[in-house]
């Protein structure tokens, strides 16, 4: 059974920082794609928005409004992802949700974690 769970939410004051985290169990987590993506207030599933990714080779990608704010990094010997986000601001507030992807063979495994709530308020 696959598990994505993360952690590291809560409330924060806008200029400051959060580090969440991804572990993740029952895939063979360094063949994967690991990405973050966030779901603001009001927002439906379909409008959910990609953060960061990061691939099994360590290449990274970034939203144009996190650039130079968001970091995303994995420890394949943990399992683990992470995304430190730094310069918080209030359009930051969403649930923050880690993702699992994999091509191979014409075959897509995708799954998600429960998300953690990301709050950004003074």
């Amino acid at each position: 059974q696959v598990q994505l769970v993360e952690s590291g939410g809560g409330l924060v004051q806008p200029g400051g920082s959060l580090r969440l985290s991804c572990a993740a169990s029952g895939i063979i987590f360094n063949v994967y794609a690991m990405g973050w993506y966030r779901q603001a207030p009001g927002k439906q599933r379909e409008q959910r928005e990609l953060v960061a990714t990061i691939t099994s080779a360590g290449s990274t990608n970034y939203a144009d409004s996190v650039k130079g704010r968001f970091f995303i990094s994995r420890d394949n010997a943990k399992n683990t992802v992470y995304l430190q986000m730094n310069s918080l601001n209030p359009e930051d507030t969403a649930v923050y949700y880690c993702n699992a992807r994999r091509y191979f063979a014409g075959y897509l495994s995708d799954y998600w974690g429960q998300g953690t709530q990301v709050t950004v308020a003074s």
